[in-house]
């Protein structure tokens, strides 16, 4: 920990906990809420986190080993998440709350797209989040990051850029070394340099879809962790994002 970390915590930020020793399967939103998403595109998703807060909730299967955290990229910045609550720099606490607890922040769209750090800080607390699991005797799933965008990656200034390259080794490294599985969902108007940059993240799992489509990703991404949770082979994975990037909800049926 560092050490300017506070001694106390406020109440919101105590430690939650798991009620069982269920093997964890560790969730990352990382969603773009820079000011192109504004209007009705960030009221779906808010729609849409509600809802799927809601099906988490009832699903046994998931609401027991899922962990969610959130990290967004526009407003203020780059940010974590714990729930419904803004984590400030450094917390001492994972953002990761188990779904049976998790409740989705109300988000509003303005500022830049810093897509490049919001995935290095979504890459490191995934990093943090298995090394507390491993220090407590616990087990986990391959952890999965779903990254949802609509532009290109910019600087602090606005100004587009080409820093995410520096990403491309990094998490080819990552996923050949099954640390985790990354999607990455480009919407609404995204251009073909956009898609571009998420082929170039996950070349498997990259999707450029129309509209805002954000509640059958995030079923995609329960099935997605169902399947996990079954040891299931990267075949299926494959088809379940096939599905949906198709609009066919095959897997509620």
């Amino acid at each position: 920990m560092h050490s300017d970390y506070p001694p106390t915590l406020p109440a919101e930020y105590a430690d939650i906990e798991f009620e069982n020793n269920a093997q964890r399967l560790p969730l990352v939103l990382c969603l773009d809420i820079s000011s192109s998403m504004s209007g009705q595109p960030i009221q779906t998703l808010n729609n849409a986190l509600a809802e799927w807060t809601r099906e988490l909730h009832d699903d046994v299967s998931l609401s027991y080993s899922v962990e969610v955290a959130v990290v967004t990229f526009g407003g203020p910045g780059v940010t974590a998440w714990r729930g419904p609550q803004l984590l400030p720099p450094h917390a001492p606490v994972s953002p990761f709350v188990p779904a049976h607890m998790f409740h989705p922040p109300q988000l509003a769209a303005a500022g830049v797209t810093l897509m490049t750090e919001a995935l290095e800080l979504s890459m490191n607390i995934v990093a943090a989040r298995k090394a507390e699991l491993r220090a407590s005797g616990l087990q986990y799933y391959r952890p999965q990051i779903c990254l949802v965008t609509d532009g290109l990656p910019t600087d602090a200034t606005g100004h587009l850029t080409d820093s995410w390259h520096r990403l491309i080794p990094v998490l080819a490294d990552e996923q050949q070394a099954r640390r985790f599985r990354l999607y990455a969902i480009g919407v609404g108007g995204i251009t073909d340099r956009g898609e571009q940059v998420l082929r170039s993240f996950a070349p498997k799992f990259n999707a450029r879809l129309q509209g805002f489509p954000f509640r059958e990703l995030l079923q995609m991404m329960s099935a997605s962790a169902n399947a996990e949770q079954k040891g299931a082979g990267d075949e299926v994975f494959e088809k379940i994002f096939s599905q949906f990037k198709t609009q066919r909800p095959a897997w509620e049926s």
